[in-house]
């Protein structure tokens, strides 16, 4: 991958849930942890990657810092929240482990030849996305990437 545009710099994903604890539970049984540093009874700091966070936070809390209201995850789509893992059948994995712990399918698995995904609805209603892609395709960037997709596409 390419060096970051900014280097240092840390991204923070707020998102409301209806029960702090429960959601703590669900993700912490895909795999995640937690920093205790930045969790309490409001808010719960998720590690995500080296310099990527999110925040879970209780409605309350949430709504201090949203200036809108807020929107209902089941019916409305703000944005869709993807992460990847290091194999094909990690993705199958933490899919499987998300949808036991209550989460429900969002889509099938999409195959693409260099990248591989299923998604899902977590307990609160926002859209995730689990991804592998390809190491040769990420070094190689898209164009490689398009070729080999369409590589495995099959005739009709």
């Amino acid at each position: 991958m390419t060096a970051p545009a900014h280097p240092g710099r840390m991204l923070f994903v707020n998102l409301p849930v209806a029960d702090l604890e429960r959601s703590k539970a669900f993700f912490a049984g895909l795999g995640f942890r937690f920093n205790p540093l930045f969790t309490d009874e409001t808010a719960a700091c998720m590690l995500v990657g080296e310099h990527a966070f999110v925040m879970l936070l209780t409605r309350e809390k949430f709504a201090e810092f949203a200036k809108l209201p807020m929107a209902d995850p089941t019916t409305h789509t703000l944005a869709l929240y993807c992460f990847s893992v290091s194999s094909r059948d990690e993705v199958d994995e933490v899919s499987a482990a998300a949808l036991a712990a209550g989460a429900s399918e969002a889509d099938g698995a999409e195959d693409h030849g260099f990248m591989y995904s299923r998604s899902f609805y977590d307990l609160d209603g926002h859209g995730w996305q689990v991804m592998w892609m390809d190491p040769k395709a990420v070094e190689q960037g898209p164009e490689a990437s398009t070729a080999s997709a369409q590589d495995t596409v099959t005739p009709a």
